[in-house]
């Protein structure tokens, strides 16, 4: 066998190994259709850029209040906050974002626009004309003050749960970094390496993780269906690109009231962030929460649904 053959059989063989480690270890091995979405709860309905499930929870006639979910976790996320709000009076609205939960995966960018058109069509496609409420959780503060500054005619009122902020210092890019921000190997690697752990990567959320027992469980079926790793690394991607300091000064300049609240035990956006919201926010209202993670809405729900619910009820109809 001359080198050129042992080229290429050594080529063949390690495509091939490749191939069957992408297929043993990409957990997404079906097709996100009517079918599958028959046992989800809540609604559906077609947007520019695909379905989006969505819940919308307390009375017709309330106030609309919307929460946006976080980078991964879709909208059950918001569970205690909109049982809490709707007892209030409130009309909840939450939905998958692109990409997540029970809505479709489309493979195009994820970008600020993107989210920003389904919100805005979701919320048309509902007839809500009123302003409403808007509520963010982690990455959902990316959404939901880009929503903002974009419509401060559509926005009441901001609220901002831990949400992405900047480091003061940007961390000089790891190895692993790098190759994931390859074109084909980036993808590869995240997804037979970072998507089959994300369940189980969920508890670090949380300062006392043993209080949420299922909480990677309820986060496995939306791993199974095809695109969700996809969406994550192109959103990571360009979110890595956005200015957010100028995002969130687009809202202190139109003038839109805020309530900030950040979990000090939180390590996935730490805690000493919250001040660089707070310098591009000059009016936000800031609440820390003592001992709760990155996600207070859950670890501390009774404390922080009270301080959402004496916000809500200070902005004017």
């Amino acid at each position: 066998m001359n080198r050129s053959t042992q080229a290429a059989a050594v080529f063949a063989a390690l495509v091939v190994g490749l191939g069957g480690y992408y297929v043993a270890r990409n957990p997404e091995r079906n097709a996100l259709d009517d079918a599958a979405r028959k046992a989800a709860p809540g609604r559906f309905v077609r947007l520019s850029d695909g379905v989006t499930h969505y819940v919308l929870d307390g009375p017709d006639s309330g106030r609309t209040v919307v929460l946006v979910h976080g980078f991964s976790v879709p909208l059950y996320i918001w569970d205690s906050t909109a049982v809490a709000l709707a007892a209030a009076g409130y009309r909840v609205l939450r939905y998958d974002e692109y990409g997540r939960g029970w809505s479709d995966r489309p493979m195009i960018d994820y970008t600020a626009d993107l989210y920003d058109s389904q919100l805005n069509e979701l919320l048309d496609s509902l007839r809500i004309t009123e302003r409403v409420d808007v509520g963010g959780v982690s990455m959902g503060g990316w959404v939901t003050a880009t929503f903002a500054g974009r419509h401060p005619n559509r926005v009441r009122s901001l609220i901002l749960v831990d949400p992405v902020a900047p480091a003061d210092a940007r961390p000089s890019p790891t190895f692993s970094s790098r190759v994931r921000g390859l074109p084909l190997i980036g993808a590869y690697v995240f997804q037979t390496v970072d998507v089959p752990k994300m369940a189980d990567g969920q508890a670090s959320d949380f300062a006392d993780p043993k209080q949420f027992p299922d909480w990677a469980d309820r986060y496995r079926p939306q791993v199974r269906y095809r695109g969700f790793g996809h969406a994550l690394l192109s959103t990571r991607r360009v979110q890595s690109r956005v200015d957010l300091d100028s995002v969130y000064r687009t809202v202190d300049r139109a003038s839109i009231p805020v309530l900030l609240v950040w979990g000090t035990e939180d390590r996935t956006v730490p805690f000493a962030r919250n001040a660089r919201v707070r310098a591009a926010i000059s009016r936000a209202e800031f609440h820390q929460i003592q001992g709760a993670g990155h996600l207070p809405i859950l670890e501390q729900a009774a404390l922080t649904d009270s301080l959402i619910l004496d916000f809500l009820g200070r902005q004017s109809r």
